[in-house]
């Protein structure tokens, strides 16, 4: 009996050892699986966010670009003058005049058979609740009338506002605070439905970048405009690094606005472009968490920030100097002695003062005032229609207060959010364009990225704003006595992402952002202890039904395809560089020498050698026959246009920038260019490019490409015309042809690096 029981106990350690070798085994292979997986996963993450911050490096070298050349072109006559006048007045502060001709919505009647939102103001809750639930059924957009309504009382609260709130846990449970949303509306509805519609006891911060690359970039706005509206006190907007309408030119809203609205588009744009500019810069938590859009520099001084005039910055792409625009004004006072006497303000005068922004005083022992301070102190008396306005201003206020205290609600119609006329301009003889401090503070706080290094340096893997250490972080934070930083402007994989000892808090909002199941979205809650609470979610519910392996190998396929275009767009250079290693031209070069010349050319900062496999279909004793693997490349592309390979390379290249040149020039946002802005625009280009081009050239190019005779020139027709020049250069001397001057295509100014 002893002996079976010892068998018995023998058998069982053998099985239990087996076990236990295989669960090894098993473990093991696992954690193989999922280290390759998570691989994949780093390397499609890198194309995507590669990809995606080229498109912001060519998007600034193509403004610097414009930039440079109206810099350096002296119109010859008034018709130059007037087409530059109208090519850059998206650049200008808006006169109030503007303003009130663009939100001339009284005029513009809704048919009887609109089905869509209706909006009444003073607005209540259950008016934004019925807009959030129309937009989540799809029903018919929000009619053009309700839109600029809603947009001319944002207008007018957005001005009472400084340039950084100040938001207390005292008054709501909790204060959520959301990433990016990038015109992605189910996100937002996801998070209404999940964390709760904003109210008195739940506050809300949305940190930027509302718009471009979705598809509902109006009906977001619409909803986060009148939920701010209803609830003044509880839900704050930060301006992001896209609420500007140069950006909104390359990445899609501009586009989005006048295919919603095509008859009233143009206003549309022109109050939002007002509209953006009077967002606030940043919000203040119990005096102790900081939340901008992008970052921090060495050289950010909220004080400065506090009590700068936010309504000059127009867009973050380009800074007019006080003294570019001294000179400016001079060459139009000249010019102006033949002008017409009631010909508007040209774009590079100043246009109208702004209410000042409210001083921030950063002490934990200081209670903050509302008073507002001036960032620019007037130098002279004020007019008699200054003073006027000053003293209604005083008497609205008062009798607001007086209002609120009998227990009224609070109307703001009454109140007018602008009241120093354009004329108290000159007459104080102060322009009030912003200096590039300012200039470079507002850039920085919504352009820049953290980094795990010391220091601070340029951000040129963008192209703007800069990468601040932990140091940099620790040093801003113990100057202002704050705890930590939230901030959104990158896309996360998981949503959210900590750094510099958790000092620094990265939340995105827009889920499946570059692909569905490519990352989560979430956001931040946080209570009177100031402790954050992260929720994370996937508003795409066909995300739920992939496994992870299936996520990752659809969200690595679009990837690849997008890398895949972004090599056969660079199919040229590639193929010089590929000769320079190939010095005994044999058509073949390494692998290693294939990883060093595609770097070399794109600068994606790609591991192009872990991303050989997926790439490079075949090779012969580690070697690439180079040519014919960019005609593989180029007959993938083939297949979907019937358009010859070198033509159909240089579009994909540069369609992006094309575009938004084609949309600078549009000025009006009609969709067409008249013939006459086309001269224009190729003697703009030519005089800065040294090419010899008359006028009857360039007529004659206008009139062929012009195929439906109209007079005007679409998009389709302006892509035609650099087809015709690119082939003019190819048959002729490429030497006086017009070229980009940067190795990725985009313009670049001359002489920068």
């Amino acid at each position: 009996m002893g002996s079976g029981t010892s068998t018995q106990h023998h058998f069982a350690f053998q099985n239990a050892e087996k076990a236990f070798k295989a669960a090894v085994l098993i473990q093991r292979w696992y954690r193989r699986y999922m280290a390759r997986l998570e691989m994949r996963r780093q390397c499609t993450w890198s194309i995507f966010q590669s990809i995606e911050y080229a498109g912001q490096q060519d998007q600034v070298k193509l403004h610097n670009f414009f930039s440079y050349l109206v810099d350096h072109f002296t119109p010859s006559c008034h018709n130059e003058r007037d087409f530059l006048d109208r090519m850059f007045a998206e650049e200008t502060v808006p006169q109030d005049s503007q303003m009130e001709k663009c939100s001339d919505y009284e005029s513009i009647e809704v048919p009887d058979n609109y089905t869509g939102p209706h909006l009444s103001f003073p607005l209540l809750p259950d008016h934004a609740t019925a807009l959030v639930e129309a937009f989540r059924l799809k029903q018919q957009q929000l009619h053009a009338r309700y839109v600029l309504n809603l947009l001319h009382e944002t207008r007018k609260h957005l001005v009472q506002l400084p340039n950084i709130n100040r938001v207390s846990t005292c008054y709501s449970e909790e204060i959520t605070v959301c990433g990016d949303l990038h015109g992605q509306l189910d996100d937002l509805i996801f998070i209404f439905y999940k964390n709760g519609l904003p109210s008195p006891e739940r506050a809300y911060v949305f940190n930027g970048d509302f718009v471009d690359r979705g598809e509902d970039s109006v009906e977001i706005l619409m909803v986060l405009f009148a939920f701010m509206l209803v609830y003044p006190k509880e839900f704050h907007l930060n301006r992001g690094n896209h609420e500007d309408h140069m950006v909104n030119l390359r990445y899609g809203f501009t586009r989005e606005v006048m295919h919603k609205y095509k008859m009233h588009g143009k206003k549309i744009l022109k109050i939002l472009q007002d509209v953006f500019c009077w967002l606030p810069l940043a919000t203040l938590i119990d005096e102790k968490v900081l939340i901008l859009h992008g970052g921090v520099s060495d050289m950010t001084d909220l004080e400065l920030l506090s009590k700068l005039d936010r309504h000059k910055i127009v867009s973050t792409l380009r800074c007019k100097t006080r003294k570019e625009n001294e000179k400016q004004a001079k060459e139009k006072g000249r010019a102006k002695q033949t002008s017409s006497a009631g010909r508007p303000s040209p774009w590079f005068l100043p246009q109208s003062h702004s209410l000042p922004s409210s001083p921030l005083h950063f002490s934990s022992n200081n209670t903050h005032k509302a008073g507002r301070s001036s960032s620019v102190p007037c130098s002279g008396p004020l007019s008699a229609r200054e003073l006027s306005g000053r003293a209604r201003r005083s008497v609205d206020l008062e009798l607001e207060r007086r209002r609120q205290q009998a227990g009224f609600p609070v109307t703001r119609e009454k109140q007018e959010p602008w009241l120093l006329p354009a004329e108290a301009d000159s007459e104080a003889g102060e322009l009030l364009e912003p200096t590039q401090e300012e200039w470079r503070q507002v850039v920085d706080i919504l352009w820049s990225d953290p980094m795990a290094q010391e220091g601070c340096k340029a951000n040129t893997f963008r192209g703007g704003g800069c990468y601040f250490g932990p140091n940099v972080t620790k040093e801003l934070l113990q100057k202002y006595n704050l705890q930590f930083l939230i901030r959104s402007h990158e896309c996360k994989p998981e949503g959210y992402e900590f750094c510099h000892s958790r000092k620094v808090l990265t939340i995105f909002s827009a889920s499946n952002y570059y692909e569905v199941g490519s990352n989560r979205g979430a956001y931040v809650k946080l209570g009177p202890a100031l402790t954050p609470h992260i929720v994370q979610y996937q508003a795409n519910k066909t995300t739920h039904m992939l496994t992870m392996r299936q996520r990752i190998s659809r969200v690595e396929e679009s990837a690849l395809r997008a890398l895949q275009e972004k090599l056969f767009a660079h199919s040229s250079d590639l193929l010089k560089e590929f000769k320079k290693h190939d010095k005994d031209k044999t058509g073949l070069i390494t692998l290693s020498d294939w990883a060093a010349a595609v770097e070399s050319v794109l600068h994606l900062g790609l591991p192009w050698r872990m991303l050989r496999p997926q790439l490079v279909n075949s090779s012969t004793d580690h070697m690439l026959e180079y040519k014919s693997w960019l005609e593989d490349l180029a007959k993938e592309q083939l297949s979907h246009e019937n358009i010859q390979s070198s033509l159909l390379e240089k579009l994909y290249r540069n369609r992006s920038n094309l575009e938004t040149i084609f949309r600078i020039i549009d000025s009006d946002h009609s969709g067409f260019i008249s013939l006459d802005e086309f001269r224009q625009t190729w003697k703009l280009f030519s005089s800065h490019m040294k090419i010899d081009i008359t006028d009857d050239c360039v007529c004659d190019l206008a009139r062929s490409i012009d195929f439906k005779k109209d007079g005007h020139i679409d998009i389709n027709e302006f892509l035609e015309a650099f087809r015709l020049v690119d082939q003019s250069c190819a048959e002729g001397n490429g030497s006086d042809c017009p070229r980009a001057t940067d190795n990725d295509s985009g313009f670049s100014r001359p002489g920068a690096h």
